[in-house]
């Protein structure tokens, strides 16, 4: 391996979130909702807010770091990043790019966070209300490819397809987020269970999808904080060493018009590899999972492109059994994820993968000592993150 890595160096000292609310419900601004997330994981880790001198998010977050420095009474911003691109993929490729920055010296604290207030901006879920169109979506949008639903489902379809399978996957995946949320009273749909022949008579939204496929859309805010291994001994709470944080994506999967040459695919085949490299472990090590679902389709494609089974496997591996946090193969999403929890574009996924170090979860699993998070299928580019105790 090589010393060109930020395996062992770095360590998750604090997280954060605030109340989640169904998207418009926030009360107050996307600004406010950032500063309280980054505020509350400060006192989490132990450290002043005003030690912070790196800031880093994902999916164009509007919240930029010298207002949020000048907010918070921060004395230097020594490093300010945006992880462009992928939407909810970057939510591990901002913590790559943290990591980076410590490990360089550039910075002592690093928060990355994501702040979301629909009713403030607007809603991500809708197609476009524009009158005209150009560039790619002109070769899509005309003909009813508008939504990110319609978008994904026609890789999945393809997917599914080509391996003959994949319905009991999604159902399997979609009923553990909704009962792992039943144990968190964080969860947006804490209290609302869902039972296999609710979601089979749920309403299609495209096919493969039904409702229940289908992520939430919602407002809230959350923040991690990282520095060194060496710092973070002498911090409150339990460390989660980074072992591995990798990001890109494969040949041409940004083509425009839906024309990459892999078309069913996550679009985690080179960043999956680099990251098993990176931790020098393999899939059987893995205790617990947070995959980032959009839709589930995208969790089960990116499962398999993990290798934690094959892709014609995939109704056989993929059951509620395997996946609960109670003797489950490969626990997974064990806060109730983007489906069930909150969709903030992911970010909630790793705060779930710390409390899983930790020992906190509402859903934890038993000696948990690697934690991995999966960042965003079908997106470009996406990205990925494993913790260890």
């Amino acid at each position: 391996m090589s010393d060109y890595t930020v395996k062992d160096k770095v360590a998750v000292v604090g997280i954060a979130e605030t109340t989640y609310y169904k998207r418009g419900g926030a009360p107050i601004s996307e600004m406010q909702l950032t500063l309280q997330a980054i505020i509350g994981a400060a006192q989490d880790a132990g450290i002043d807010p005003r030690q912070i001198d790196g800031f880093a998010s994902y999916s164009n977050d509007r919240n930029d770091p010298p207002r949020l420095a000048a907010a918070l009474g921060c004395e230097d911003v020594s490093f300010s990043n945006m992880f462009w691109g992928g939407g909810g993929g970057g939510g591990s490729g901002a913590m790559a790019n943290a990591c980076a920055a410590l490990v360089a010296g550039y910075s002592k604290y690093v928060v990355v966070y994501r702040g979301l207030a629909q009713g403030q901006f607007g809603r991500f879920g809708q197609g476009t209300q524009a009158k005209t169109v150009s560039g790619a979506p002109a070769y899509t949008a005309p003909y009813g490819l508008m939504s990110p639903a319609q978008s994904f489902a026609m890789r999945v379809q393809r997917f599914m397809h080509e391996h003959n399978g994949g319905h009991a996957a999604q159902k399997a995946i979609s009923l553990t987020s909704y009962a792992h949320a039943q144990r968190n009273a964080r969860a947006v749909m804490h209290g609302s269970p869902l039972s296999p022949e609710a979601y089979d008579g749920a309403r299609w939204i495209v096919e493969p999808f039904r409702l229940f496929d289908c992520c939430m859309e919602n407002d809230g805010a959350a923040a991690v904080i990282l520095t060194t291994v060496e710092r973070a001994r002498d911090l409150r709470q339990k460390p989660a060493i980074v072992i591995a944080a990798s990001q890109g994506s494969d040949y041409r999967q940004a083509a425009p018009a839906h024309n990459a040459p892999d078309y069913a695919t996550s679009n985690f085949k080179t960043v999956a590899k680099r990251l098993w490299g990176m931790a020098g472990i393999s899939p059987k090590d893995v205790d617990v999972c947070q995959s980032y679902e959009n839709f589930t389709g995208g969790v089960m494609m990116s499962l398999v492109e993990h290798g934690f089974c094959g892709p014609d496997e995939v109704d056989d591996f993929m059951t509620t059994e395997n996946f609960r946090f109670d003797g489950g193969k490969l626990p997974l999403n064990t806060s109730g994820g983007n489906l069930a929890e909150c969709y903030m574009h992911g970010l909630e996924l790793i705060t779930e993968a710390v409390r899983q170090v930790r020992g906190t979860s509402t859903a934890q699993v038993k000696n948990v000592d690697i934690s991995m998070v999966c960042s965003g299928p079908m997106v470009q580019p996406v990205s990925d993150l494993i913790l260890r105790a």
